[in-house]
Formats: structure tokens, sequence, C-alpha cells
């Protein structure tokens, strides 16, 4: 790696995107800062995230229920204005937020709400994963690193692969449609409920059977 942790900081507080985009990039470009930030223009990702340093307060309250009611989400997605809010192009951004949430049950929003005692308890177990794997201690470290990346695209719903399209994040989706509507679209939070969550039941993944389906209906 020819790049620090620095460098993708002082990256991402030049060109407001996301860390992971900055990480990319800086790998893309082989720790070349400049180019790094050229790479993230061409991607249109350094405009979307300048749009994302706005305000904004308008936006709706969306939901799905998976067939049966066995799933139910809501989910908040805010843009600048009223008027973009009520366009048939923001609801069906909405609508497939909703199902993202209900097929890949995401716990967090975005990485920087992950609570710092979840992340270092998640490192110490693939700590230990790899220490068991036989794994030699000086590449551990790097090994949870890139551990701890599918860590993030589990459970953080921006860094999750979009289920209608694999070839792209949550993240590079709502980049996408920030460039196009030409507003900040931010996802606020959203509250997923699976019925019978938490009681002894029949083994069944739910999110596995919304994601099947939202496959066999595109």
């Amino acid at each position: 790696m020819n790049f620090t942790a620095k460098d993708v900081a002082e990256l991402r507080a030049k060109t407001n995107a996301g860390m992971m985009d900055c990480k990319k990039a800086l790998s893309e470009c082989n720790g070349d800062f400049e180019k790094a930030m050229v790479w993230l223009r061409e991607k249109g990702i350094a405009a979307a995230a300048k749009k994302q340093s706005r305000i904004a307060s308008e936006g709706i309250v969306t939901s799905y229920i998976h067939m049966g009611g066995k799933i139910g989400v809501l989910v908040e997605i805010n843009c600048e204005t009223d008027f973009v809010a009520k366009t048939e192009e923001f609801l069906e951004i909405g609508h497939d937020v909703a199902l993202q949430i209900a097929a890949a049950a995401p716990k967090y929003v975005r990485i920087e709400e992950v609570p710092a005692e979840e992340l270092e308890k998640e490192k110490e177990i693939l700590r230990n994963q790899a220490l068991n794997e036989g794994k030699p201690a000086q590449i551990v470290d790097k090994m949870v690193e890139g551990r701890v990346k599918k860590f993030y695209q589990d459970v953080c719903l921006l860094e999750q692969t979009f289920v209608k399209n694999p070839d792209m994040t949550i993240q590079a989706y709502i980049n996408e449609k920030t460039l196009k509507i030409g507003e900040k679209i931010s996802i606020r939070r959203f509250a997923r409920f699976e019925m019978g969550e938490g009681l002894e039941k029949r083994n069944e993944n739910l999110a596995e059977e919304v994601e099947k389906q939202m496959k066999g209906n595109k």
C-alpha cells in the first residue's frame, strides 16, 4: 500500500467523498494524491460528494412491506426541495432503498454510525480467526483490515452491493441519482421489522427470500 490513513483523511477533506471511495481512489492510483482526485472526479464521486455538503431538510418517509407482511421497512430520505421530493424519480429512489433494507438487513446507514466498541469487538474476533487459521502474525493486521471492509459491507447500507444492480453499491447509486437530479440526496435513518424477530421459530432466511423475489421481478 503506497498511502497512509492520513492520506485517505486528507483526500476525504478535500473532496468530501466517502472514506471507502477515497481509499479505493488512492489504491487505483498507486497512492498518487493528484491522480486520485482526478479519478474521483472522473467517476462523478467528487461532484456528487460536493452536493452532499449542502443542507437537505425536505424529503419523504416511505415504506415497504414484504408479501404476506413478514418484513416491514420505514426509511427517511432527504433532498433539498419539496419539488424534488414529490417527483416520481425521488419516490422510486425511496422505494429502491426500502427494498434494499428489506433484502440485505443492514444495521446502520453509514460507516461512521458503527459504535467504536462494536468495531473493536469485531476486529478482535477477526484477528483471532486469522491467528487460528495459522496466518503469520505480521500479516494478520492486513487481513483484519480486509475483513473489516467486508464487515462494513454487511452492516452499513451505503457500503452494501445494490441488490438490483450488483455492479454498484448503494452509495454509488445515491451518487448517480444525486448527479441526475442535481440535489443532495441523503438517507437519514431507517427501521426494519421482521415478523417474529427474537422469537423461537422455524429456520427461515426472509432476507434471502426478499432478494430472490426482487431479482426475479427485474
